[in-house]
């Protein structure tokens, strides 16, 4: 399986998720099967995006792309870091 991992400061939450949640059927049809939204503990708008994909090069191809970065301006997002994995192992303690 393959994942992507967004650490991203946003501007406003509430803002920045409007558009999250509008963006979902983009992101569906891009590859993306499923999500997690996670904050830091002392900071709320600063964001992680975990997600899993269809293949990393799906995924390369919808984070990189003119159109994401323009999204990602108008939500507000500050200088995004993409992290790009493919699973090694999974287990349940």
């Amino acid at each position: 399986m393959e994942y992507v991992l967004i650490i991203h400061e946003v501007e406003d939450y509430d803002a920045w998720k409007k558009i999250f949640d509008d963006a979902a059927p983009i992101r569906k049809s891009a590859g993306e099967l499923s999500y997690q939204v996670l904050k830091l503990d002392n900071n709320a708008n600063k964001i992680v995006h975990f997600s899993k994909w269809t293949s990393l090069s799906n995924a390369k191809a919808f984070f990189e792309s003119d159109k994401l970065v323009e999204i990602r301006k108008q939500a507000g997002v500050k200088a995004p870091e993409f992290i790009y994995l493919e699973q090694l192992e999974e287990g349940v303690l």
